[in-house]
């Protein structure tokens, strides 16, 4: 329920966030074209960190989400690395937008929204692993990552098919960034009106 709750919301989000990219003008553009491309190149290496970072979290977790505890790799740093990742690659999306609006609006959105998701998330793995997770909430932070903590095996069992799966979840931030230079031409040959003029 929750989990269909979460995907709903997010798209709902993503739709508005879309159409206010469609039908905006973005004014660094015009004004200091210098700071739109200075976002835009933030965007993308936030992107590329979200991306890897997804990657690494779908490594470790794929196929194991409720049959044990993960503590190891991303999840020895921080007990949502998933959301963290996200997180960079929604703000990346943000700045390359080229506007400052766009990546304050997805931090509002998170703020408010995910530590629902978070903390319900938490009561079912506290069902499931008792005492296991218990031990692993006090010592491993909630969201931002400790990179002191970090511990990983040199060995782990990988499942295939289920990871091939979360690739494409992981990769669709990449896709996001060409779709916003697709928009950014119609913008400019006038094929979606200008509603709102953002910076």
């Amino acid at each position: 329920m929750i989990e269909k709750l979460r995907i709903t919301a997010s798209r709902v989000i993503v739709v508005l966030l879309f159409l206010l990219i469609c039908f905006s003008n973005r004014l660094w553009e015009e004004t200091v074209p210098f700071v739109a491309e200075i976002l835009f190149l933030i965007g993308v290496f936030l992107v590329g960190i979200a991306c890897m970072g997804r990657l690494w979290c779908s490594l470790y977790i794929a196929g194991y989400k409720t049959d044990k505890l993960i503590t190891q790799g991303p999840y020895s740093m921080c007990r949502n690395p998933l959301y963290f990742f996200s997180f960079l690659g929604a703000v990346g999306l943000g700045f390359a937008s080229e506007t400052l609006l766009i990546p304050f609006l997805i931090c509002i959105a998170f703020v408010v929204y995910y530590p629902f998701v978070i903390k319900s998330e938490e009561k079912e793995l506290m069902r499931l692993h008792t005492c296991a997770f218990d031990i692993y909430m006090k010592k491993v932070p909630r969201f931002f990552p400790k990179v002191s903590l970090l511990q990983e095996p040199h060995e782990y069992v990988v499942k295939p098919r289920i990871f091939k799966q979360h690739i494409f979840s992981a990769l669709w931030f990449v896709w996001v960034l060409g779709i916003f230079e697709i928009i950014e031409e119609l913008n400019v040959l006038h094929i979606f009106p200008t509603i709102f003029r953002i910076y």
